[in-house]
């Protein structure tokens, strides 16, 4: 995990930056996932970001809700950004028994087809939750104004 510094160079300057995921917990899927994830993640790595029910640490990234929403969204240690398919890698490169995953889906051609597969589900489901709808005319209606 990457220490950056923080203005000047004393040892208490220095900060770890963790993984941050933004992920949906009023999806019934969504929420058992991430909370398998948290049961099994070494502590320290991540901070999980239900932004279902608070969307603010999205404001400052410029991220809108709805986005968050549809698409798993996760910014790693270097403040890199990773949506979807390729969010997941991220998750599954730091948890036991999973980084054999992380390397098997991050093949070019399974990556692909693994992001294909991945996109149409989550287009499914953010089309049948109604909180999701909410947060797409909320995003509509804020870009009309």
């Amino acid at each position: 995990m990457p220490i950056y510094p923080m203005g000047s160079q004393a040892a208490s300057d220095w900060v770890i930056l963790m993984i941050e995921v933004f992920f949906d917990g009023k999806c019934g899927l969504c929420s058992k996932e991430i909370a398998y994830y948290q049961s099994i993640a070494p502590s320290g790595i991540f901070a999980w970001m239900d932004i279902a029910t608070d969307a603010s640490p999205l404001a400052a990234h410029q991220i809108s809700q709805a986005d968050a929403l549809r698409h798993l969204h996760v910014r790693d240690s270097g403040g890199n950004w990773h949506i979807g398919a390729a969010a997941f890698l991220v998750i599954w490169q730091q948890l036991r028994y999973w980084r054999f995953l992380a390397v098997l889906v991050g093949l070019p051609i399974i990556h692909q087809i693994a992001a294909m597969v991945y996109n149409r589900f989550a287009n499914y489901r953010f089309a049948k939750l109604a909180h999701c709808q909410i947060a797409q005319k909320n995003l509509v209606k804020a870009s009309t104004s």
